[in-house]
């Protein structure tokens, strides 16, 4: 594992997450996703009003990558300064990285998932939707909510009931023959792996809530990391069951094309 020093304690991003991260999967030095990452950077970047690094100050950790599978975690944060929550008129910004060897869970591409629904419900501010900041603190309490290692994830939704997202992973479903995600307009992170499948692959971004499940014929999970689990068995809240799923054609030929986009193979 490579990274840097500590952050300072007066580091804006440690004291209010006043910052971005991007987390890339790394083949053979090569990063994966790359252009959708630093394109989800930049539209971080212009919502927070913090410089967009240049490039090759990105991609410089990719010099240290080694031949293998690795996960390159970029930090972002506006520096430090500022008066309060009050930022600096002209920030500084600060770029720390991380580079780790990884291996993703194939056993959950195979076999697929068990997930439950998630009690915490995720504040809608439109503002910072879609982007990847680094206040996370809802996803750190929806994740605390189970300590069950057989239940992959979690499903959250909004204030409104509306299906958003997993704790760490994008939502897709097939119902009646179509392909469809929640649209994130109002919260959640428009992952990389997504991005880019929208633009290869006739998904629809939808608004629903907890009735797109029941009615699916497939439904998964995905990111840029992992690739992509299909779900086989939902439950709520509460650990009942609410829908149960067999794997299928439908749900490998979704799974083969997002993992063409990774270099991942699943049988």
């Amino acid at each position: 594992m490579s990274e840097q020093a500590a952050w300072p304690l007066d580091d804006r991003g440690a004291a209010y997450g006043d910052g971005l991260f991007e987390t890339i999967l790394v083949r053979g030095g090569r990063p994966l996703l790359w252009d959708e990452h630093l394109a989800r950077l930049a539209r971080g970047c212009h919502v927070l009003g913090i410089p967009m690094p240049a490039e090759h100050d990105l991609a410089a950790p990719l010099a240290e990558a080694g031949p293998g599978l690795e996960v390159l975690k970029l930090t972002l944060t506006r520096g430090s300064g500022g008066r309060g929550y009050r930022p600096p008129a002209a920030p500084e910004p600060r770029l720390r990285w991380q580079l780790a060897d990884f291996a993703p869970a194939e056993s959950r591409w195979q076999t697929g998932v068990r997930v439950r629904h998630c009690r915490l419900r995720l504040a809608s501010q439109p503002l910072l939707a879609g982007i990847k900041h680094l206040n996370r603190l809802e996803n750190v309490l929806a994740r605390a909510e189970w300590n069950d290692d057989a239940i992959a994830e979690g499903l959250l939704r909004d204030d409104a009931g509306r299906l958003v997202e997993a704790t760490a992973m994008n939502l897709f479903w097939q119902r009646a023959g179509r392909l469809e995600t929640p649209r994130l307009a109002r919260c959640g992170v428009a992952g990389t792996l997504r991005e880019a499948l929208i633009s290869r692959l006739d998904i629809h971004e939808v608004e629903a809530g907890d009735e797109a499940l029941t009615n699916a014929e497939a439904v998964w999970l995905g990111n840029s990391v992992q690739g992509v689990w299909p779900v086989v068995c939902l439950e709520d809240a509460a650990g009942v069951e609410r829908r149960r799923w067999s794997l299928g054609v439908t749900h490998r030929t979704f799974q083969t094309e997002a993992h063409a986009l990774l270099g991942y193979y699943c049988p």
